[in-house]
């Protein structure tokens, strides 16, 4: 009896052996690129270890999926596993063996070969996604337009849409428009215009845009029954290919531009800013342009950030100074690639005159009036008593100037002879320490308070320790 046990036992495991199977197929093997494939191993036996596949045809596993099921035959039961792997192959390929361990024992599938055959467009497809571009050579810099039409046949229904753009590698997206859509007798068109320019010379490639599309439709199951399901198609666009042309030597900036600039003001007072607005217009590389910032000898100068608005750019500039000075013509080349000359545009220069400034020039000009000789000894008799009232008046200043330096100071905010709150007097005494860390922040700070609208504020011990430092007076 216990040997018949024992041979019992043995057979029912030969048998599960016997019975233990892998078997893979797919749902097609023939294809158009953008089809998704579905791929299936039914698994029979005992003591199943589920493979853990990631990637099918050199492909990511868009999503998993598992059954089971229970068979009788000849009145035994007996369990199968149906495990379902979706893949998008972008290429004809072969699914090699796949090995399961099944009680034991490793169980190989068989080798699947997937044709993908090139997505054909016609006018009756039921989605069409092209690209377009306005120009297939440029220059470095130029802007040119690529355009991406989305049509939907009147008819196609999709349960769900997913776009995933280009790849733009090597370009600037400049801007980047509203979806327009329309409609004719046979397709709902969707419209995106990007206005672009390439970084660097050479041949540079968009790649294809892609449109995924979820349609209804489906499936048998294990049972034979029809069951619903969703399936995920991608559509492509064509890709371009854009011939990019360096720029002549010395120049950065390629389009048609305008300027033009204004100043708010052109009498000021000693120290009073003058803010002069530049406007540049045009269709080009913009955003290469940092700043527009002129120098001056004797005047402080002080820029904002420039900022680009599509095909538009402008900036704001400060100017500060105690004498008369010019802003003279803020001037810039460009290449021009529809003329392809180099061209050169100017804003006016403007005056600015500075009230209550002597002019040294007049002064050095005037004539002593001539005395005559029996004149002399007169004048020098009748002129000592001025003499006297200069010399006391003088006398009196010195004395003055004692009591004002051993005098303490009134004001807690006054330093060193001037207030510490006329910021504008503070910035232009800490100009020729500029290259100081903590003056450096200190203007940037004194900047935004005087010149804009952002109010920062200033540690007024701090301030004072750094005067003392210094040593302003």
């Amino acid at each position: 009896m216990k040997n018949l046990g024992k041979i019992i036992i043995f057979l029912t495991f030969f048998i599960s052996a016997l019975n233990a199977s892998v078997v893979a197929s797919v749902d097609s093997s023939t294809i158009t690129r953008g089809e998704m494939v579905t791929l299936s191993l039914k698994l029979e036996g005992e003591d199943i270890e589920t493979p853990n596949i990631q990637t099918v045809c050199g492909e990511d596993v868009i999503s998993t999926n598992s059954q089971t099921s229970i068979e009788m035959i000849n009145g035994n039961f007996r369990k199968n596993y149906v495990l379902s792997y979706k893949f998008l192959p972008q290429k004809s390929c072969v699914i090699e063996p796949i090995a399961v361990n099944i009680g034991g024992k490793t169980e190989y599938t068989k080798k699947i070969s997937i044709n993908v055959e090139t997505q054909k467009v016609t006018k009756d497809s039921p989605f069409i996604l092209t690209l377009e571009s306005s120009k297939d050579e440029v220059f470095v810099g130029e802007s040119f337009e690529v355009t991406l039409l989305f049509k939907q046949k009147n008819n196609a229904t999709a349960v769900d849409s997913e776009f995933v753009p280009p790849n733009l590698q090597g370009f600037w997206i400049k801007n980047e428009s509203k979806p327009e859509r329309f409609k004719d007798a046979e397709y709902t068109t969707t419209k995106v215009v990007y206005t672009m320019a390439a970084q660097r010379e050479g041949m540079l490639k968009i790649s294809e845009a892609k449109m995924k599309i979820a349609l209804r439709s489906h499936i048998t199951d294990s049972w034979g029954s029809w069951v619903p399901q969703i399936k995920w198609k991608t559509y492509f666009s064509n890709d371009l290919e854009i011939k990019v042309k360096k720029l002549p030597a010395g120049i950065e900036l390629v389009g048609d531009f305008t300027i033009d600039a204004k100043v708010d003001k052109t009498s000021i007072n000693p120290n009073e800013a003058v803010n002069l607005s530049i406007e540049l217009v045009g269709l080009g590389n913009l955003e290469d342009i940092k700043t527009l910032k002129p120098s001056i000898d004797g005047v402080s100068i002080f820029d904002e950030k420039v900022e680009v608005n599509s095909n538009k750019l402008t900036q704001k500039i400060a100017f500060v100074s105690d004498k008369d000075f010019t802003i003279p013509p803020i001037t810039l080349r460009y290449f021009d690639p529809q003329t392809k000359e180099i061209k050169t545009i100017s804003t006016k220069e403007f005056k600015i005159d500075v009230k209550g400034v002597e002019n040294k020039s007049e002064a050095l000009n005037i004539k002593r009036q001539e005395v005559p000789d029996n004149e002399t000894a007169t004048s020098t008799s009748e002129n000592l008593p001025f003499l006297w009232a200069v010399l006391i008046f003088i006398s009196g200043i010195l004395v003055g100037i004692v009591i004002m330096l051993f005098k303490p100071s009134i004001n807690k905010d006054t330093n060193n002879g001037f207030d510490i709150k006329d910021e504008k007097k503070l910035l232009i005494k800490l100009l020729p320490y500029e290259d100081d860390k903590e003056v450096k922040e200190l203007m940037n700070k004194l900047e935004a308070n005087i010149y804009s609208a952002k109010k920062e504020p200033v540690d007024k011990k701090a301030l004072k320790e750094l005067i003392k430092r210094l040593g302003i007076s």
